[in-house]
């Protein structure tokens, strides 16, 4: 796939007319917008991840979706934005300042109520020395804090959000896109990591202030190569919590991880036996943590597990 810094000076141009394809892993969006600051966001944070679409593209796109402003009506009280699949509007308009953030949650809904051709599960994933690290766990919970540092660590970045499941290989399958952080998040990650590429902070949406951290280059060359998961990590940061690490039962852990998949029941005995097989084969864990330092060790010995 060609490199969205092949589009140049262009970039606004395609997003407002012929549209920039964005891909992701296996999934193609094609986007359209003429929003400046959703301009400038997918220009800051997905050069390397998109491309510009010309005639002879007849590729298929998985979502053809577009953030615009509401009708001429709505537009008249409100500066709003809207978030669109295939010209239906999917949610209610919301605030112009929000559409950077509402465009990577209207792209996680895509994946997460539209595609069952994986089974999927609300969990970041990362990967070292060829083995994957799934992390399900509620919001709050210091998930996306704790991705974004071992990514900028050295891991590899499969997805913050959604866990894709091979059903055939039983693999985890790469589909990185941005990182999302909330809140403090923000700031800590600037704090540890200046060099870190950060995009637009929505301020004031339903779950506060949020911004997204562009994933590393190695990670997006690397994204269509699947791995075995070796560990299935359930993070929780707790203040002042001293940092520990508990094997967790697999049979909690299968119904943890059963809990948190978007499909799984559509998907049936197929997501019970692929489910079954990850499990069975994936070290399980419960993980407390306050330090950040301390949680990176301890990651990167599971990594090597003879430290371990």
């Amino acid at each position: 796939m060609i490199a969205a810094n092949h589009c140049g000076d262009d970039f606004a141009k395609h997003l407002a007319d012929s549209g920039l394809v964005i891909s992701s892993g296996p999934i193609r969006f094609l986007v359209h917008t003429k929003i400046p600051s959703v301009v400038q966001n997918l220009a800051r944070l997905y050069s390397g991840l998109a491309c510009s679409i010309d005639e002879s593209d007849t590729a298929f796109f998985d979502f053809h979706i577009a953030v615009r402003p509401p009708n001429l009506f709505r537009k008249l009280w409100h500066r709003q934005a809207q978030f669109f699949l295939d010209d239906q509007i999917i949610f209610n308009p919301f605030p112009v300042h929000h559409a950077t953030a509402m465009l990577e949650w209207g792209m996680n809904w895509c994946v997460s109520t539209q595609i069952n051709t994986y089974l999927i599960i609300h969990a970041a994933v990362i990967e070292k020395n060829g083995f994957a690290v799934v992390l399900p766990a509620p919001p709050g919970s210091g998930k996306s804090t704790l991705c974004a540092s071992l990514v900028l660590e050295g891991w590899r970045l499969l997805s913050d959000e959604l866990t894709l499941i091979n059903l055939q290989s039983a693999n985890a399958v790469p589909i990185p896109r941005p990182i999302g952080l909330k809140n403090q998040s923000i700031q800590v990650i600037r704090d540890r990591y200046p060099d870190a590429i950060m995009g637009l902070v929505s301020s004031d949406t339903l779950k506060g202030s949020v911004s997204h951290l562009k994933p590393p280059e190695s990670s997006i060359q690397m994204q269509a190569v699947e791995c075995p998961v070796a560990w299935i990590v359930f993070p929780k940061y707790q203040e002042n919590a001293a940092t520990q690490i508990i094997p967790k039962a697999k049979g909690q852990s299968f119904m943890a991880i059963a809990d948190n998949a978007f499909n799984f029941s559509h998907l049936g005995s197929v997501s019970f036996g692929i489910l079954k097989q990850v499990v069975e084969n994936a070290q399980c864990y419960d993980f407390c943590y306050s330090q950040l330092d301390e949680a990176i060790t301890v990651f990167n010995k599971l990594a090597r597990p003879n430290e371990f």
